[in-house]
């Protein structure tokens, strides 16, 4: 396409083109077998169910939504009797339409619309309909990718035909509203699992009608059976260690009375002051990949490579004698010219080898606060593409949809079986359990 006719266009129509041509990308590479209807690659079936399912929620609600919309609009049309002739009348049967990831079983609700020469037909999903163009997966990645609700409309419609145009900007500010109370639910309910170990963090965004940049506290813990499951999510303020105390003192009062084994997270103090306050016996692992970005921040880029070596060594070593040589090296290395990063490095010496005390095959999950990190990291790409959420609710929303959706597909625990003895509180060194005499040594 030309510039100009490029430039005759709203920039989200582009945006949803790209969107698009990668999932076509996608399903390219990843043929599905006619057989078994899955991917050569696990990870590619993964994300595909996930897709999957959360399409089908999504469409399932919109159209309960594009229904609510139709009934409240007529409202006022009544019979005789003062009644109203346009009514809920349950949901047609169940059927199935084939899109791009697979067929997504959808109900479709029904309508009793007594006027005459009048019916409900759905705009998004109209009858007969039994193939879409991955309707489905852009109802919720348009939104998270940044498209304004106002834009929407436009830009389904362009793509999608007129058949888009159930999915207004009023229907998606309703799908927003019903998020909310799922995240206000979500809220309250009550925890029933013990968690062996947590990462915390906080995650900072900008908020066009609001002049403070809040920080979205999130904890992520992982139960005895191996599952990562997202604990909570909190409007915090800088992550003080009172925005903290609300959360983890929130956690604790709806059912996670024993302390976590093992807490993960970076160098702020008011987590860490909070989790000795709300669960004292939890030990404290820092994030090995906070602690790096620190560090060399505190050295010239032409030492940055060689440090950035010498650190990876200390947390790879296969145990922690190793990796305290490593320490020690580095602090002889670079005490002289380049204090400030070696006190850096000194100030969470203890907390940063904790992991070497915990079964070998967690190290990999509990050395970061990765499961974090690489969650959010669509959250960061929706808000930059919007220049900010709307609102500190909007926000919070739009963190905990996202989240929810993520960890549909979050896999268990590598060498889950071990969080038994960890439970149990059987010694490990350098990874493996300790016998008797490693243990009185």
């Amino acid at each position: 396409m030309d510039e100009g006719k490029r430039r005759a266009y709203p920039q989200e129509i582009f945006l949803i083109g790209k969107i698009l041509t990668k999932r076509y990308t996608l399903m390219k590479k990843f043929e599905l077998s006619p057989d078994k209807n899955q991917c050569e690659d696990s990870s590619c079936s993964v994300l595909d169910e996930c897709l999957r399912e959360g399409a089908r929620t999504l469409l399932q609600e919109a159209l309960e939504l594009e229904v609510l919309e139709y009934i409240e609009r007529l409202q006022d049309e009544k019979d005789a009797m003062n009644r109203r002739i346009v009514t809920r009348n349950g949901h047609l049967p169940a059927r199935d339409v084939l899109t791009g990831v697979g067929p997504i079983n959808v109900s479709q609700p029904r309508v009793r619309d007594s006027r005459k020469n009048e019916s409900f037909s759905s705009a998004i999903l109209p009858k007969y309909k039994r193939k879409t163009k991955s309707l489905e997966a852009v109802i919720p990645e348009l939104y998270l990718r940044g498209v304004s609700t106002n834009n929407f409309q436009e830009g389904l419609s362009a793509l999608l035909g007129e058949g888009a145009k159930g999915l207004s900007a009023p229907t998606i500010a309703r799908l927003k509203k019903c998020w909310e109370q799922e995240y206000g639910d979500w809220q309250k309910r009550e925890l029933t699992q013990r968690y062996v170990y947590i990462w915390a963090d906080g995650i900072y965004f900008n908020i066009r009608l609001d002049k403070d940049r809040p920080c979205i506290l999130v904890v992520i813990g992982v139960r005895a059976d191996g599952k990562k499951e997202l604990l909570g999510i909190h409007d915090g303020h800088r992550e003080s260690k009172l925005s903290w105390i609300e959360l983890l003192g929130g956690l604790k009062r709806r059912g996670l009375s024993i302390d976590p084994s093992l807490a993960i997270g970076d160098g702020a103090l008011g987590f860490w002051s909070a989790l000795e306050e709300v669960f004292p016996t939890a030990r404290q692992q820092r994030c090995w990949v906070h602690k790096t970005a620190n560090i060399l921040d505190k050295l010239p880029k032409s030492v940055q490579p060689s440090a950035k070596t010498m650190i990876h060594e200390m947390y790879q070593s296969p145990t922690k004698e190793k990796a305290l040589d490593s320490y020690e090296r580095f602090m002889v290395t670079y005490a002289g010219k380049y204090s400030g990063a070696c006190k850096c490095l000194e100030k969470d010496k203890e907390q940063l080898f904790s992991f070497y005390d915990f079964p070998a095959e967690h190290w990999q999950h509990i050395r970061t606060t990765n499961p974090i990190e690489s969650t959010f990291a669509t959250v960061r790409h929706r808000t930059r593409q919007t220049k900010g959420c709307g609102s500190r609710i909007a926000t919070l929303t739009m963190v905990f949809k996202l989240a929810k959706e993520s960890e549909k597909g979050w896999r268990r625990l590598r060498g889950f079986a071990l969080l038994e003895k960890v439970v149990a509180g059987v010694t490990f060194k350098d990874g493996e359990e300790a016998n008797e005499k490693q243990q009185v040594a």
